[in-house]
Formats: structure tokens, sequence, C-alpha cells
């Protein structure tokens, strides 16, 4: 029994070496058959990236064949048309050729009267070239007379030159005398309002500063009623005492100012607004004040002033130093101004 135990034992086959083995085969096959597939399609892509570029090689060549084609019609077009053109040219250059046959066939019983044209013509082109001849002539005289012209205004504008600077000079000269006759006027000027002041600090000593006697900017003032009565143009006594002392001034001033400055005395009457009655002997308030400076230039002469010292004027009421309608208004307005001025 346990022979035969034994020899069932064995009897058995081992099958798994053989199944490794068959497995393996199959496994390289498999491996082989996908070599072979990944090879074949390398190689058929290959193959179709060839055809492709072919193709885009194909299709760029059919394209710049299409547009060569389309520029050969183009072509075809414009030299059918240029084939047209020349035609109309040759059937124009036909039409002109048989009008000038026509015309020269007309125009050979005119070539006589042609060619005494032509001698016409050329004797007005001789008798043209001769006044161009002379008038080139003339042209140069011009031209010879412009440069002398030229030369003549380049010695004026040197002339002038010299005037201007001259003329320079010659204001310089006015500007620096008149600027020292200025300082001479201002000297004077000052020396006058000098004297003026003088004066009129010694009639203010003399007159006693009476009420009616007063000193307005640069005038020395008398109220008319101090010497003169209503109306009247000559001095009344009162007047002609103020006067008399007026004149005494004048004279020991015209021993203190030099000779060389050019003084007077302004003596200017003055009315009211209040016309002069029917009776007067003066037609208007004008005359009256021009009579009454008079009067004092008069009376002052008469005293022993130089009557190349003194000078009258009249305004009548037409400068006023109050022009107010009012009895104290026209009070003031009738005066005599004296002023001590330069002739």
């Amino acid at each position: 029994m346990a022979l035969a135990r034994n020899r069932r034992s064995d009897r058995r086959v081992d099958y798994w070496p053989g199944f490794v083995d068959a497995m393996a085969t199959l496994l390289l096959a498999i491996m082989f058959l996908l070599s072979v597939f990944v090879l074949a399609q390398f190689l058929l892509s290959q193959e179709i990236s060839g055809k492709d570029a072919v193709l885009n090689r194909l299709n760029s060549q059919i394209n710049e064949l299409t547009q060569l084609l389309s520029l050969e019609r183009s072509k075809s077009q414009d030299a059918e048309d240029q084939l047209l053109s020349l035609q109309a040219s040759l059937s124009a250059a036909e039409a002109e050729k048989s009008r000038l046959e026509a015309l020269l066939s007309a125009g050979s019983g005119a070539s006589a009267a042609g060619q005494d044209q032509i001698g016409i013509l050329s004797d007005k082109l001789v008798e043209e070239k001769q006044i161009s001849q002379r008038a080139l002539s003339q042209v140069e005289l011009l031209n010879r007379q412009i440069s002398a012209l030229r030369q003549q205004i380049a010695a004026l504008e040197d002339a002038l030159d010299a005037s201007e600077k001259r003329d320079r000079e010659s204001n310089a000269k006015i500007a620096d005398l008149g600027r020292r006759l200025n300082i001479a006027l201002a000297q004077r000027v000052q020396e006058l309002n000098r004297y003026r002041s003088d004066f009129f600090g010694r009639l203010r000593e003399i007159l006693s500063d009476r009420e009616n006697i007063r000193i307005v900017g640069d005038r020395f003032v008398f109220q008319s009623e101090v010497l003169f009565p209503s109306g009247s143009a000559d001095l009344n006594p009162a007047g002609e005492t103020e006067m008399a002392k007026l004149a005494e001034a004048l004279l020991e001033l015209q021993g203190e100012i030099p000779d060389e400055i050019n003084w007077v005395l302004r003596v200017d009457g003055h009315t009211d607004n209040v016309p002069v009655s029917a009776t007067s002997r003066f037609a208007d308030n004008w005359e009256l004040s021009s009579a009454r400076a008079t009067s004092v230039v008069k009376f002052l002469i008469a005293q022993g002033v130089p009557p190349q010292r003194l000078v009258a004027a009249g305004f009548g009421e037409y400068q006023p130093l109050d022009p107010a309608n009012t009895d104290e208004a026209r009070a003031r307005n009738r005066r005599i101004e004296l002023k001590l001025t330069e002739r």
C-alpha cells in the first residue's frame, strides 16, 4: 500500500516551469509586436510628415501659379487695352494724315504769300534787333547815370552824417548852455525872491499891518477903498500917502538890486462884478481897473520911481479872489495888487 502511494506520488508532473516559460515567451512575443507596432507608427508618421511637407509645397506652388495666372491675365487685359488704344491712335493718325494732306494740297498755292510774309517778318526782326541794340545802349547809359547817382547819394550820406554829428555836438552844447542858463535863471529867481521878501518886509513895516492891506501869495494887496473913492480912478489923500511910502521903499530897494536883474513892479487893477454907473466916465469895469492901475503907476513915477521898472494892467472883474455874490466878497475883489517880478 505504501509502495503504491509512493508510485502515485512519483507520477505527479510539475507544470510551473513550463508555464513560466510559456508566459515569458508570450511576453517576449507581445513586446516584439509592440516594438514592431511602435516602429511602424514611427515610420508611418515620418512618411505622413513628409507627405504634409510635400503637400504644403504643392499648395504654395499652386498659389504662386494662381498669382502668376492672375498677373498674366491682367497683363493680357492691359495688352488688349493698349492694343485698342493703339488702334484708336492709328485711326486718329490716319485721319490727321488725311487732313494734313488736304491742307498741304490747299497750301501749296499759298506758299508764295508765305514767303512774302516771311520776308516781312525778317525785316521786322531786323528792326527789332536794332531797337533792342538802342535799348541796350540806353540801359548802359542809365546804368552809368545810376552809378553816378549812387556816388552822389553816398557823398550826401557822408555829408548828412557829418551834419548829424555837428547837430549832436550843437545839441549837446545847447543842452549844456540851457542847463547853465536854467541854473542862472534859478539863481536870479532866488535873488529876486529874496529881494521880494525884503521889499514885502519893508512894506509891512512901513504900512503898519493895516487890515485892508495884506500879502496874498507873492503879491501885496491893497483894497481899493484905501486908495480910491468909489467909482473913481483918482488917488485919495490916504492913497497918496500909502503910495508915497511904497515909492520910498522901491527907491531904497532899487539901490540894492543888482543891475543885471531886470526887475519890474507890476501893478494890477481889479474890480467887483457890479457894473459902473451910467454917469461914470468909464465904459466898464475893465477900463476902471486899468485906469486905477495906471493912476498908481503915474503917482510912483512922480515920486521918482523909474518908469521902466513899472507895469500897469487891468483885469476888471474877471479874476476875483472870492467868487461869492456877497458884499464882503465884492469888497475883497476890489483891489490893487503889487507884484515884484522879472521882466
